[in-house]
C-alpha cells in the first residue's frame, strides 16, 4: 500500500519554465492514498490545481498559513497577516517595491503572509521583518514574509489529523527550504534533483532527475518500497 503523500508545486510538479508538467495529473489522480498539495502559493492556487486534476481538495497553502481538508470542511488559518502587511508597507515606504507590478496577483488572495519578488533587495526586507517578529523564507520563487512558527510541517499536522493520522504516516516530495520542516516530520522525504541545499540536506534521499521528472521518479521509489 502506498503512503499518503504531501507534495510541493513549484519546482516539483513543474518543468524548468515553471509550467505544470501534464504528466503529473494522472500520476496524482492515480495515487492510491490521500494526497495533500503543500505549497507557498496562496490558497486558490492549490485548490484550483486539485479541482483540475480531479482529486479531493486537500491543501496546505501559504507555507502552512492556510490548511484545508475536503472531508473536514474547515479552513484552518495560522500566521500573523497584520504583521506581514506592516512589513510590506514599511518596505514600500523605504523606497522598495514588492515587485509584482501594478496588479499584484501574487498577493491578491494571500491571507496569512506576504510574498516579495526575488528581484527586490533582500537585506532590508529581512531587517524590517525581524523588527516585526517575522521571518523571510526564500523558496527560490519568492521571498515569503511569515510568522516564525508557521510552516508546511505545521500545516501537515493539521491536515493529517483530519485523516486520523499523524504526519509520520506521510511521505513528502519537494525542492525548497520551505519544505524542510515538512521533511523532518514525515516518514520518508524525497527532494528532487533541482532542490536547494537546505531541502537536499533535510531529505532522506534525492532523485536523479529534476523538476517533474524527479517527482515521477520519487513516486516510483515510493511504490517500489510499498
Amino acid at each position: 500500500m502506498v503512503p499518503p503523500l504531501a507534495v510541493d508545486i513549484d519546482g516539483t510538479l513543474t518543468r524548468p519554465d515553471d509550467s505544470i508538467d501534464p504528466r503529473v495529473f494522472d500520476a496524482l489522480r492515480g495515487w492510491d492514498a490521500p494526497v495533500v498539495i503543500a505549497t507557498g502559493k496562496s490558497f486558490p492556487y492549490p485548490v484550483g490545481l486539485c479541482e483540475f486534476i480531479g482529486i479531493p481538495i486537500n491543501v496546505v497553502a501559504e507555507n502552512g498559513g492556510a490548511t484545508y481538508v475536503e472531508s473536514a470542511e474547515t479552513v484552518v488559518y495560522d500566521g500573523d497577516p497584520e504583521s506581514a502587511e506592516a512589513v510590506g508597507a514599511e518596505y514600500v515606504a523605504a523606497g522598495h517595491e514588492l515587485g509584482w507590478g501594478s496588479v499584484d496577483l501574487t498577493n491578491r488572495w494571500r491571507e496569512t503572509e506576504l510574498a516579495v519578488s526575488r528581484e527586490q533587495p533582500l537585506d532590508p526586507l529581512v531587517d524590517i521583518a525581524t523588527d516585526h517578529g517575522m521571518v523571510v523564507v526564500d523558496t527560490g520563487y519568492a521571498y515569503h514574509v511569515k510568522a516564525p512558527d508557521v510552516d508546511k510541517g505545521r500545516g501537515l499536522k493539521t491536515a493529517a489529523a483530519a485523516f486520523d493520522a499523524g504526519p509520520g504516516a506521510f511521505s513528502a516530495v519537494g525542492d525548497s527550504e520551505n519544505d524542510a520542516e515538512l521533511f523532518e516530520l514525515v516518514d520518508r522525504s524525497i527532494a528532487v534533483a533541482n532542490a536547494d541545499e537546505t531541502a537536499m540536506a533535510t531529505a532522506d534521499e534525492v532523485t536523479e532527475a529534476a523538476f517533474a521528472d524527479g517527482f515521477l521518479e520519487a513516486l516510483d521509489l515510493l511504490r517500489a518500497s510499498a
